[in-house]
């Protein structure tokens, strides 16, 4: 079972996956033949995320999750010299990160994480980017569940009221992506049609963007998370989303004939919209018809008086 489990983890590690051997040396890239010998590892690739994972940085964190009511993770990777550990769960279908997947799938992931999170009582500052490579010797491997998990499976027993808080969700572990991605996405559409710089100009552009975005973050993610994310963004839509392409979609979608639907649809919309007027207001009213009189000789003789006044 544990082979199994390590054959998993193995096969969905990224092809050029960051690694370090002591972390206050920082990460390297290199292919995964080299980096699967390091003590720490990349385990989520580039545009997909196969596992959730969490820090916990008590003793006998391989083993609490239970006495947490929490559900069981597919394998712990434990420091045997203290105890702590992080907790990777398989999910059955990865959720894309890439700047095409939809957000609503990334946003319910972040939900589902952020409540795991709290049930672990993990730390809150972990990036998700690396974890302890359960292929090393210097580290504990134990595999506690077999299958793999769905995001219902998981949130079933978690409660998600309070990841549903915006902005818990969105300052930590996947709920930072998930809004640096959005919010750097939705800044791109724009920004590019503003001359169509070069790929080199745009590139510096998105990240000097994502980067400003990232700081706003209580704990800001790694540089080079927010550096993957700022090229997938700047990469997909410069291959995209040209001058040519969205040319052609404004012709197709701002034809008159399209432009005159709108219009009548909007007529429709509009029509007995606006502020209420007041029951005693003239338009309710009616005085001229009191008085015998048109509507405009009524306005124009109080026109006049209002004047002699």
């Amino acid at each position: 079972m544990s082979n199994q489990a390590l054959d998993l983890f193995n096969e969905r590690l990224p092809r050029k996956p960051y690694f370090t051997d002591e972390l206050q040396f920082g990460v390297r890239i290199a292919g995964k033949e080299r980096a699967i010998l390091a003590k720490y590892i990349q385990f989520n690739q580039p545009h997909a995320m196969f596992w959730l994972g969490f820090d916990v940085d008590r003793p006998g964190a391989a083993i609490d999750w239970s006495d947490r009511n929490a559900p069981a993770p597919t394998l712990t990777i434990m420091n045997p010299e203290n105890g702590h550990a992080h907790l990777l769960y398989a999910l059955k279908t990865a959720v894309r990160t890439a700047p095409d997947g939809k957000i609503k799938p990334l946003k319910y992931a972040a939900a589902v994480e952020r409540a795991l999170c709290q049930k672990l009582d993990a730390d809150t500052g972990y990036s998700g980017l690396i974890c302890k490579n359960p292929n090393h010797d210097h580290w504990q491997l134990a595999v506690w569940q077999p299958e793999l998990y769905t995001l219902d499976w998981l949130a079933d027993s978690l409660d998600l009221n309070a990841a549903n808080d915006k902005k818990i969700v969105a300052d930590y572990g996947l709920g930072r992506n998930c809004t640096l991605f959005d919010k750097t996405r939705k800044w791109a559409y724009r920004a590019i049609r503003q001359g169509w710089p070069e790929y080199e100009q745009w590139l510096k552009a998105c990240y000097e963007r994502a980067c400003a975005y990232n700081l706003k973050f209580a704990t800001p993610l790694d540089e080079n998370e927010v550096s993957g994310i700022a090229k997938s963004i700047a990469n997909w839509i410069y291959k995209n989303f040209t001058e040519h392409s969205f040319n052609d979609y404004v012709v197709r979608t701002h034809t008159s004939e399209i432009q005159s639907v709108r219009g009548r649809k909007g007529g429709r919309v509009s029509k007995g919209g606006g502020r209420k007027s007041s029951p005693t207001s003239n338009e309710n009213v009616k005085p001229w018809c009191k008085e015998g009189i048109s509507r405009s000789t009524f306005y124009e003789r109080k026109r006049k008086c209002h004047k002699s006044h």
